[in-house]
């Protein structure tokens, strides 16, 4: 029962977040068409569907991605061809998932008010599930370093927020607020390789430095962007590709200018009556797509999809180490 409430309180709190960014949203839909639009050209095709709630996904380097459930508890993989496994199962409210040679990392405590959460390694070559670290607080988005350092997202308030962290598998070594922007969500390495993007609650993006983690600068977010952003990628050419759960959008945004446009709209668990935020898509990865890139996205409505780019639209990660 206690496990039960701390979920309800989790969701009600971060619904009336999307709530509020939903009620902002519908201001200009009226009089200028919310969102704006850039997805003419742009093929979408579900992968897998009807899997729960999915919260975040990596590219296996093979065709095929590790995703986490977040209300079922599980880790899971998908294949090339589309099979579905759970690997792990029985977790709680897992978040951030990231591959790194043999290993997959993952996040437990996904949650404003939940109970503390874990940074776990599932081993590909045993099966085995290692739990790295404890007592993180509310841990949702997980990046890779081209150093192999990990950085932590938290959102958790059950005490201070404790901003982002970073962990390096090498040694152990571990930094709860290496930076201390607070709430943080998705995560996204720039294509400098010397700084990564990061959302947060409040409805915007920031840039934060690796060598300077404390000058956290807004790069978008309202007036011009109005969204609920969660996980990120950025490509070569600078664009931030975002998912968001205010209309269940990707959105396209140009750090340079803090204006965006979706590539798509409607990636929304389908209302049971009403909508229940968060429910839009929760994360977007760029992976190999026969020769070229795609978009892979995950949502709350249980499907993986790849979004194929038009003719144009170069979608080569900003991650110089990505092949």
């Amino acid at each position: 029962m206690a496990s039960r409430t701390r979920s309800r309180a989790r969701w009600a709190l971060f619904a009336a977040a999307t709530a509020a960014a939903a009620w902002v949203s519908a201001v200009p839909a009226q009089a200028q068409g919310f969102p704006v639009m850039c997805a003419d050209g742009w093929e979408a095709t579900t992968l897998v569907a009807g899997v729960g709630n999915l919260e975040n996904l990596d590219s296996d380097g093979a065709g095929g991605f590790y995703v986490t459930g977040i209300v079922d508890g599980y880790l899971a993989h998908v294949s090339a061809d589309g099979t579905f496994e759970k690997l792990v199962t029985g977790l709680e409210h897992p978040a951030g998932v990231r591959v790194a040679g043999r290993s997959v990392y993952f996040l437990t405590g996904d949650g404003l008010t939940d109970p503390p959460g874990t940074l776990q390694r599932y081993d590909l070559d045993t099966g085995a599930v290692t739990v790295l670290r404890t007592g993180l607080n509310g841990p949702n988005g997980l990046l890779l370093l081209p150093d192999g350092d990990l950085l932590i997202s938290t959102i958790g308030v059950l005490r201070a927020p404790s901003g982002i962290a970073r962990y390096r598998p090498s040694t152990g070594e571990f930094t709860e607020s290496w930076s201390p922007l607070p709430l943080t969500n998705g995560l996204a390495l720039a294509p400098d390789g010397e700084s990564i993007y990061t959302g947060n609650l409040t409805m915007r993006i920031f840039r934060v430095p690796l060598y300077s983690p404390a000058d956290a600068r807004v790069v978008a977010g309202p007036p011009a962007l109005l969204a609920v952003p969660d996980d990120m990628e950025a490509t070569r050419d600078g664009d931030l590709y975002v998912a968001d759960h205010g209309v269940g959008a990707v959105y396209r945004v140009d750090p340079a200018t803090g204006t965006g446009c979706a590539v798509v709209t409607g990636l929304i668990k389908r209302p049971d009556p009403v909508r229940t935020p968060p429910d839009g898509a929760t994360s977007v990865r760029i992976a190999r797509d026969g020769g070229s890139w795609a978009l892979f996205v995950t949502g709350m409505d249980g499907a993986l999809r790849r979004l194929r780019p038009p003719p144009g639209i170069d979608l080569t990660p900003a991650d110089a180490t990505r092949r």
